[in-house]
């Protein structure tokens, strides 16, 4: 892409955040001020990388991953102290992480709702009981990153499980909620918060 079209795009989620959810989220909450809707702030991705600590091979395949599933270079995270059960010394390198803000956040979202959930064996749906932490957070576990296309099976080790917290400026686990399912959270029907 040029630089001309890099400005000129915008993701397709935002778009429909800012002509369709935030004009519904606004009327279902009363609301008067645009700025009081919720919106997204920011998704971190979590990896843990245990078997870093023999194969540092290991942490350079799962980097890679990561990097193709979210489009940007993941942070190497270390261990703050020794644990001698777990065979751990301070600073080996035990995870990766990602923070992912903007037009990356809204693409990421936007491929996790609707190409790597419905790839999910058996998926019912997301459960409203849990994953919300009571301040407008959403946590949600992954126990393989082969639901993403962009991950290629034949070059990868072994499955990995990763953590999604999505952060929002909701004031509560209804505000947050609301907002992920105008945007296509698939939550179960039956439940509410």
């Amino acid at each position: 892409m040029s630089e001309a079209e890099k400005e000129k795009y915008i993701p397709r989620l935002k778009t429909y955040y800012r002509q369709t959810v935030r004009p519904e989220l606004l009327k279902q909450f009363g609301l008067t001020n645009l700025l009081a809707v919720p919106r997204l702030v920011k998704i971190v991705v979590n990896i843990g990388v245990s078997e870093a600590k023999e194969n540092i091979k290991a942490l350079d395949i799962a980097a890679e991953e990561l990097a193709q599933i979210t489009g940007q270079k993941p942070a190497v995270r270390r261990a703050k102290k020794s644990i001698s059960n777990f065979k751990l010394r301070k600073n080996m390198p035990i995870g990766l992480m990602v923070t992912l803000r903007g037009d990356r956040m809204y693409e990421f979202f936007d491929r996790l709702v609707n190409i790597a959930m419905p790839l999910i064996r058996d998926f019912q749906g997301l459960s409203t009981h849990s994953g919300f932490d009571g301040r407008g957070n959403f946590n949600l576990g992954l126990k393989e990153q082969y639901i993403f296309p962009e991950v290629n099976i034949e070059k990868s080790d072994k499955a990995r499980g990763m953590n999604i917290t999505i952060v929002t400026t909701a004031k509560n686990n209804q505000e947050c909620q609301a907002l992920l399912a105008a945007m296509g959270m698939p939550f179960k029907k039956d439940h509410k918060v």
